[in-house]
């Protein structure tokens, strides 16, 4: 889903060290060796090793000196050096979805990591570039959350609450999470929630039976806290490790669904909240999450068809401005099609560099 902006970013990488390195036959700081040459005349050359005093000692060459001073100079990057790679940036990530926003924080923290930063003539210019958009893309970014350290360090049953509006693939995130859960050594109970749509609780279920797990459920138009509440007693009594419980995206009107969604937090009272949304939704994701967010608050985010966000931008964009940790991304239809979402590996794809 990458390979467009990673394609591009590796291009950018090429020009910001082109750039950086023409900076460096410009205006040197003055070398750290003063009076090398001084030292050096005052100084007995010692003989090479291996050679008998016939042979004629070593001397100091005009290229070995030279190469000495370079070496030891330092160039200071100045914001004149960078400003059209990082034009160049700010281009590439606009043109791949990534927010202005969002684009503004990356170019941001390039430009504060490199102007007026001292670089010796002899380091690497790639490694700077790279370390440096690597630090701006992992600090847009943030921490990723594990699901499965989290569920170890909490009391049993873990009760997990997905939010999210309809159409945006929740249930079904629902039920991937608790396959992922079930291959990862740990036993899982569902709660129908979505009462509102007779549909959706029987959606679940069929996706429940075809994964071997366990479904709580109430007829449609049932009140969906008390649902989740049975669910958690069905738990705590078969020593169930944790709960994903469902809930409905759409009501009549929105104060409405809001309304029921505070009622299900304090009744279930849930350990983590996950806020799920489509990769490829952009601006909507951000606006409906921060609703979902002051309604009921969110811990992290699933965000679900990565897959058809080819550029990758979008994702770092939801990512970022919903200030929650991203739990996985979805990929596809298939219940294994959902990855962990890892900050530091994207960035190493994005860069072409090995995890």
């Amino acid at each position: 889903m990458f390979d467009s902006l990673k394609k591009k970013l590796q291009n950018i990488r090429t020009k910001f060290t082109s750039n950086i390195e023409e900076a460096a036959g410009a205006e040197p700081v003055p070398p750290v060796t003063e009076g090398f040459e001084e030292a050096q005349a005052g100084e007995p050359e010692p003989p090479v090793s291996g050679e008998g005093p016939e042979k004629e000692r070593e001397k100091p060459t005009l290229f070995n000196k030279m190469k000495v001073l370079v070496r030891e100079r330092e160039v200071l990057l100045r914001e004149k050096d960078i400003e059209e790679p990082l034009f160049e940036l700010e281009m590439v990530l606009l043109e791949n979805d990534v927010a202005l926003p969002v684009t503004d924080e990356i170019i941001g923290r390039m430009r504060k990591d490199l102007v007026g930063r001292q670089r010796r003539i002899g380091s690497s210019v790639d490694d700077l570039v790279a370390s440096t958009l690597r630090s701006a893309l992992c600090g847009v970014l943030g921490e990723g959350l594990d699901l499965r350290d989290f569920i170890e360090a909490r009391e049993r049953p873990v009760k997990v609450l997905f939010t999210g509006v309809n159409g945006t693939g929740k249930t079904t995130t629902v039920a991937k999470v608790g396959n992922y859960l079930q291959k990862n050594g740990f036993s899982v109970v569902i709660g129908a929630g979505d009462t509102f749509r007779a549909g959706a609780i029987e959606q679940i279920r069929t996706h429940a039976d075809r994964l071997g797990i366990k479904t709580i459920q109430h007829q449609a138009g049932a009140d969906p806290s008390a649902v989740l509440f049975d669910a958690v007693q069905y738990a705590k009594a078969h020593d169930i490790d944790v709960v994903l419980a469902d809930t409905a995206g759409r009501f009549h009107n929105r104060a409405n669904l809001m309304n029921q969604l505070e009622k299900i937090r304090r009744v279930m009272k849930p350990d983590l909240v996950v806020y799920v949304d489509e990769a490829v939704a952009g601006n909507d994701a951000v606006v409906r999450a921060d609703e979902f967010n002051r309604a009921v608050g969110t811990d992290a985010v699933v965000l679900t068809k990565a897959d058809m966000d080819p550029k990758g931008g979008a994702a770092i964009s939801v990512a970022h401005t919903v200030g929650k940790p991203i739990l996985f991304l979805g990929t596809g239809q298939g219940y294994d099609d959902i990855i962990p979402f890892e900050p530091r590996v994207v960035v190493d794809e994005l860069l072409g560099d090995e995890a």
